[in-house]
């Protein structure tokens, strides 16, 4: 194959970047309708919802998973963290996680 022009060059690297957008955009991810299981028994839900059906007697807090600080609802980083997920507060406390300071 000999020398590609600069026009085709362009060509192949949009493209290309299509297809790396595509990917990201459409690559798997945590469902909203399924929960998580860290190894620590706790079990993780992408909706306030899911967590509630899971334990209707417990509080519903968010929990910022690298830092393992929960919010309760009305706090301001209450479903508002980067990484996080609605849990159950007695899993949340049982797995060693804390709730905010300053409440």
């Amino acid at each position: 194959m000999g020398k590609l022009t600069f026009n085709q060059t362009k060509k192949i690297l949009s493209i290309l970047l299509v297809i790396l957008f595509v990917a990201t955009v459409t690559s798997p991810a945590i469902s909203a309708d399924k929960s998580h299981s860290s190894s620590s028994g706790l079990q993780t839900f992408s909706t306030e919802q899911s967590a509630k059906s899971h334990c209707p007697t417990d509080t519903v807090v968010w929990l910022n998973l690298p830092t393992g600080i929960y919010h309760y609802k009305g706090q301001h980083w209450y479903g508002n963290t980067k990484s996080g997920a609605y849990v159950c507060q007695k899993e949340a406390d049982k797995a060693g996680d804390r709730a905010t300071r300053g409440m």
